[in-house]
């Protein structure tokens, strides 16, 4: 959360991409960081997964990242 909220501070556009066992834990981060960034789920686990499964959820979420970074209006935990 605090990447992608200091990219934007520097005006650079960004989705925030984590698995959805963290929905709730972004939510309360971005309200104490006073932001709103977009923000794009996937299955959860991530980090045992081998190179093709991630590939695989990186396909599957494409379309909602590219959504969420050129909405007018960023979509809080959509996906």
């Amino acid at each position: 959360m605090h990447d992608i909220v200091g990219l934007e501070g520097l005006g650079i556009p960004g989705v925030m991409v984590a698995s959805d066992q963290f929905v709730e834990a972004a939510a309360v981060q971005a309200r104490a960081l006073g932001a709103d960034p977009a923000r794009v789920f996937v299955a959860h686990p991530i980090q045992d997964r081998t190179d093709d499964e991630v590939r695989a959820l990186a396909d599957a979420a494409y379309d909602r990242i590219v959504a969420a970074l050129v909405a007018d209006t960023p979509a809080p935990g959509a996906g």
